[in-house]
């Protein structure tokens, strides 16, 4: 089997990483029209750039929130696209000082995009800065310390700010207060991600059936960026052992090789829930034992593995800790009197 290194480099992980970088790039849809799914963002986003561009005006500053590798930074670059204007990409951990903000402000044009992703990371002082140039499209600049000191109001362009972020409760009120359109993004269907297979196979010159592109797709829990993740993991095999094109057959072969099931879940999902039905009874568990006994940081196995397994219905958080499902024993083959509680079931 094919082992993973470490939690930042699972081929099922939402997250991005570089080995993503020159091809997700490429795969990116540039118009609302090639965007596959999340059809009412696309609809309300269609609406309000229209009526911009009516009124010869900015859009509104836009908030997008939702899991990650949904399609935040597709989005932001489509919104540039269909407005007209250029895009300028940061993220709030890039954004350390606010000498850092005020350059970035003053460096844009008029109408421009400033995408920040990960925006509920920004430090209080930065958004201070922001606020106004939110609101009023002005920089409140000190001069000076002491005495001396004196306060100059700058100017700058009309801008769209699109903030994107993964954890929409830790933004601060008034930050949040002071977008007007905020967009929430769902998870996809399997048959949207086999559209999305499909479309990137063409970009990527290999050969895929409808089949072939709805067994990636149903085993990518949801997410864009892991369909594609897996789409060109498993052109390497059937290009190197098949004949070059993905079928039902070839993406089960190769998948199986990585060790993701039916419903995505890798090795350490299942080691995971083992551990909790065979060790601990099913639960419940609580999260500092879990991770002593699987070898991970709690907060790993809380940022990253946990919200797919909940998400599915295989694991509940309790006050007392972790407890594995009815749903999980039934996946796993583990039936519930193996030294487990019979009475989650």
């Amino acid at each position: 089997m094919i082992e993973e290194m470490d939690f930042e480099n699972r081929i099922v992980s939402p997250e991005y990483n570089y080995a993503d970088s020159d091809t997700e790039i490429s795969l990116r849809p540039k118009s609302l029209d090639e965007y596959i799914g999340q059809d009412k963002v696309k609809d309300a986003l269609s609406i309000y750039i229209k009526a911009a561009k009516l009124r010869k005006e900015s859009l509104d500053h836009c908030l997008l929130y939702g899991p990650p590798g949904l399609g935040k930074t597709t989005l932001a670059g489509i919104i540039a696209k269909e407005m007209g204007v250029n895009l300028r990409v940061t993220s709030g951990p890039a954004i350390e000082k606010q000498g850092d903000l005020l350059a970035i402000l003053t460096g844009l044009n008029e109408g421009d995009v400033l995408f920040i992703d990960e925006i509920h990371r920004l430090s209080r002082n930065i958004e201070e800065v922001l606020y106004p140039a939110m609101e009023d499209f002005s920089l409140d600049i000190i001069l000076g310390k002491g005495p001396s000191a004196r306060s100059i109001r700058l100017d700058v362009p009309h801008f769209t700010l699109v903030g994107a972020t993964t954890r929409s409760g830790q933004l601060t009120a008034p930050l949040r207060d002071r977008f007007g359109v905020l967009l929430r993004l769902e998870m996809y269907t399997p048959n949207q991600l086999a559209k999305i297979v499909m479309r990137s196979s063409n970009i990527l010159g290999i050969e895929c059936d409808n089949d072939g592109a709805l067994e990636i797709a149903s085993r990518s829990r949801g997410t864009p960026r892991i369909a594609n993740r897996l789409l060109r993991r498993v052109r390497d095999i059937a290009q190197v052992e098949f004949e070059g094109k993905i079928t039902e057959k070839v993406a089960k072969t190769a998948l199986a090789r990585f060790e993701i099931d039916e419903l995505g879940l890798d090795d350490f999902d299942r080691k995971m829930l083992e551990t909790i039905i065979l060790n601990y009874s099913g639960g419940p568990v609580g999260l500092e034992t879990l991770a002593a006994a699987v070898g991970e940081e709690a907060i790993t196995i809380e940022d990253v593995y946990e919200p797919y397994l909940m998400q599915i219905g295989f694991l509940s958080r309790t006050p007392r800790g972790r407890c594995v499902t009815p749903a999980a024993y039934e996946h796993l083959g583990i039936k519930p009197n193996s030294g487990t509680q019979t009475s989650l079931l």
